[in-house]
């Protein structure tokens, strides 16, 4: 099997989001041909209610889906699908936007830690006027596998030794795994020959490919070259590294992404505005009630 080696390093950027939430931004558009079908990945980390109370009023997305994993704290979400209710620690929120759907995040709380990363899929043109879609997956519907030398697993999608994720016929080929590698421990781990792959350190510290020479620290983004497989190991002076393995297969087709819209053409995302702004942008039901506009 061929090893995975690291082809670039990214620290995460601070920016602002929303109505002003202070927000890690670990790579997005300006990194778009790098990471295919990844857009964007954004960590919200703060003990300072100022970074984070104002979170995401209502907003609009298509093409995409938008995954989100919450840490600590809890977030509530409404979506013109009617769907409604809070993200809390542990748990997962995987939105296909699809043809258009309009939706608010909100921070539940106003003291205390709040951290939670939020994952852009692509869509490939043939799905991205599908009919948008929800699913809600509660921390304890996500198995986590203990491996040997203390290794843990949590699988949000994908399969680990015989173990399934919880989300499941997603249209976009994706792997997402919560990995901690306790102190000194060593865990290698087979990725599809052909799929794009990277690791998020959360935590502590490691070794990212099998020569060591580049210790990779919390807040930093690994994009590895292509391969069979990866080697990571955890840092001795910490007392873990963790991390989030994703991995999903490239669909090599043209990005056309301004803002929370990501197309194929310039004309498909000109003619997404110009249908929010007229309000003609949602297509679904909802109840058996057409929406004729953005916001219900």
């Amino acid at each position: 099997m061929n090893n995975r080696k690291i082809s670039r390093v990214l620290k995460s950027q601070p920016t602002i989001e929303g109505a002003g939430v202070h927000l890690k931004r670990a790579f997005g558009n300006a990194n778009v041909n790098l990471l295919d079908p990844f857009l964007l990945l954004d960590d919200f980390h703060s003990d300072n209610p100022d970074d984070y109370i104002a979170g995401f009023p209502w907003h609009p997305h298509r093409g995409i889906e938008t995954v989100t994993y919450m840490l600590h704290g809890n977030v509530k979400h409404e979506d013109s699908l009617g769907n409604g209710g809070v993200i809390e620690p542990g748990d997962v929120q995987w939105m296909t936007a699809g043809s258009g759907i309009v939706h608010s995040e909100m921070p539940q709380q106003t003291n205390g830690l709040l951290r939670g990363l939020q994952l852009w899929v692509n869509l490939p043109s043939s799905h991205k006027m599908m009919d948008p879609r929800y699913r809600e997956v509660k921390n304890e519907q996500i198995p986590e596998i203990s491996l040997k030398n203390g290794i843990k697993i949590k699988i949000i999608s994908g399969e680990v030794e015989g173990t399934r994720g919880p989300v499941r016929d997603i249209v976009v080929d994706i792997q997402y795994l919560d990995v901690t590698v306790p102190s000194g421990a060593e865990c290698e781990y087979p990725i599809s020959k052909g799929y794009t792959a990277f690791a998020y350190v959360l935590a502590g510290a490691g070794y990212f490919d099998e020569v060591k020479e580049k210790r990779i620290d919390e807040d930093h983004l690994v994009i590895f070259t292509d391969g069979d497989k990866i080697k990571i190991t955890a840092d001795d002076a910490s007392m873990l590294v963790r991390f989030l393995l994703i991995s999903g297969k490239p669909l090599r087709e043209p990005v056309a992404w301004y803002g929370p819209i990501v197309m194929n053409t310039q004309e498909e995302l000109q003619l997404a505005f110009e249908e929010y702004q007229k309000g003609t942008f949602i297509k679904h039901k909802v109840d058996g009630v057409h929406i004729d506009g953005g916001i219900k």
